[in-house]
Formats: structure tokens, sequence, C-alpha cells
């Protein structure tokens, strides 16, 4: 596997980043808007992280620094299909770890019911279930609000 390199996204990696996740699962399934996207990918209460490998961007990461109750929130984690299984979302997830560790005690995020491999993968990396929200975003689907202890 190449090194993967993680730095805060621009305007233009923003948008980027916007058409991964409107283009991508969950987010079909949600039916989240290319333009809700680009809000949320342009929103300056918003930290949206680019990886690069092999100088391709390779994933993105959205966290909101005041989330939940005052504790850092993964808003979005989303990975190019040629780069998944390589090391790009665990990359990802440590470099929003180790940002807000010694800062804050928690690291929430939520994962759709429904997304059976993301829930074994936060899992995999020390995520513990917390809450259930039900038909939170659409009906017949839970959303899993899920920590770890930084």
């Amino acid at each position: 596997m190449e090194n993967i390199e993680i730095h805060k996204a621009d305007y233009k990696e923003q948008g980027i980043a916007a058409h991964l996740l409107a283009d991508s699962e969950p987010w079909i399934t949600l039916r989240i808007s290319l333009d809700q996207c680009l809000k949320n990918c342009h929103n300056p209460d918003y930290q949206v992280y680019m990886a690069y490998t092999a100088n391709k961007p390779s994933g993105i990461i959205i966290v909101d620094p005041k989330g939940v109750a005052g504790s850092p929130y993964i808003k979005s984690v989303a990975v190019y299909p040629e780069f998944r299984g390589m090391g790009v979302g665990a990359a990802l997830l440590t470099f929003s770890e180790d940002l807000f560790r010694g800062r804050s005690k928690y690291l929430f995020l939520c994962v759709s019911s429904f997304n059976l491999r993301a829930q074994k993968f936060y899992e995999k990396h020390g995520y513990k279930v917390v809450g259930e929200l039900k038909d939170y975003v659409i009906e017949g689907a839970s959303e899993i609000l899920i920590h770890k202890r930084l």
C-alpha cells in the first residue's frame, strides 16, 4: 500500500468531497443531494480533510468539532471505491482521533442501520454503540450513534 497523506481540504477539494459523498452509499440511500453535500463540505463550522494515495484523492472525512454535547462528531467519511480496503478509511479515522485526542474525551459519529460493512469497520476500530435514532433520516432505517473514548 502507498503512503496516505491527509491535509485540510481547500475550496476545490471540498467540492470534490461533495461529489464523492453524493455518489456513494449511504448518502444515495439516505437521499442526500449533491446540493446538501456541497453545503456540508463548504460549511465553515466543519473541518474537511482529504486523503491522497499515490497523489490521487482517495477519501475524505468531515468533522464537526463541537458535534455532540461539545465533543467532536465525524459527520461523514467516504473512500473512493478503487481505494477501499487499502487503509484509507482507517487512516482518516486515526487522523481525526489524533486531532482531538487530549482536547476531548470522546469522538462520536452515526452509522446507518443498513450499512453493515461500516458498522463492522467502526467496531473493529474501537467504536461502541451509544444509542439508536429510529427513522431519523429515512423511514425504516436508523442512525446508530457510536463513540470512541480517546
